[in-house]
């Protein structure tokens, strides 16, 4: 009989030592924690893939609802232990034609960025000071453009919430890097395939100034989610910009090599 109230007492107190670790304030996940470690999922589940061509179209919108089309490329390189490496260049129309951009993303060290202009002939690099600034006159700024390094923010979890049907985590993003044009992000990533749907944008004086929408997402090496059409709209200027992906492959070989300086005066 002892043994048996003993037994109880000792089971009573199990219980309620795992009551304790469970409810313990102390030991609950903050939602610094939470935010980190939802992106940390999203940034996992896209590695290994390890180079993509694609072809894409822009297209440019004014307020009034004027459009202008831009055929451009983009190939990137997947870099282990540093931001990705990629190389945008423009098709069309002629007065864009065989322009090129080449960017290396790092985590907080200043990303490294070139431009290319044909009727110059010359190749200018991008200012830290300048990647705020828009992209060929497209509503995506240089900084958008690069890859994304879990170092580049801090984050917290802030709730969640569905769009377009999507249940989704909605995790803040607040810029450590220097010379952001942004205050603050706020993303909203599917809870299933973590991968962002949603972006808002809040420039330094921490107003609504982008938003980027993420749609018809494909997958791809049985694995990897690409958003086919981003589109992103200035709420200040009315303007909006969409990316469409027309075709892209991945693996296809793509080296170091096809992303040096060199590459931008050779790229046709």
């Amino acid at each position: 009989m002892q043994k048996l109230t003993l037994a109880l007492k000792m089971k009573n107190i199990l219980l309620l030592l795992g009551l304790f670790f469970i409810t313990s304030p102390c030991l609950a996940q903050s939602d610094q924690e939470k935010g980190l470690q939802i992106i940390e999922e999203m940034v996992k589940r896209d590695k290994g893939w390890q180079d993509s061509q694609a072809e894409m179209k822009m297209i440019l919108r004014t307020r009034s609802g004027r459009e202008a089309v831009r055929l451009l490329r983009i190939n990137t390189l997947e870099v282990t232990g540093d931001g990705d490496k990629s190389l945008t260049i423009f098709d069309s129309p002629g007065d864009v034609r065989g322009t090129a951009f080449l960017s290396y993303t790092h985590a907080l060290e200043p990303d490294d960025q070139w431009l290319y202009l044909p009727a110059l002939r010359r190749v200018r690099r991008i200012s830290s000071n300048n990647k705020s600034g828009p992209f060929l006159g497209s509503e995506f700024a240089f900084e958008d453009l690069t890859s994304f390094e879990v170092p580049k923010y801090k984050y917290r979890y802030l709730r969640e919430e569905a769009v377009d049907g999507i249940d989704c985590f909605v995790v803040e993003l607040d810029p450590q890097y220097e010379h952001s044009g942004y205050t603050r992000q706020i993303s909203w990533i599917d809870k299933e395939r973590y991968i962002p749907i949603k972006v808002e944008y809040y420039d330094r004086r921490n107003a609504l100034l982008k938003t980027l929408e993420n749609k018809d997402y494909r997958q791809y090496l049985d694995q990897y989610w690409r958003a086919h059409d981003m589109l992103m709209t200035n709420h200040q200027n009315g303007k909006s910009t969409s990316l469409l992906i027309e075709n892209i492959e991945f693996r296809t070989g793509l080296t170091e090599r096809d992303f040096d300086q060199n590459t931008l005066r050779r790229a046709r």
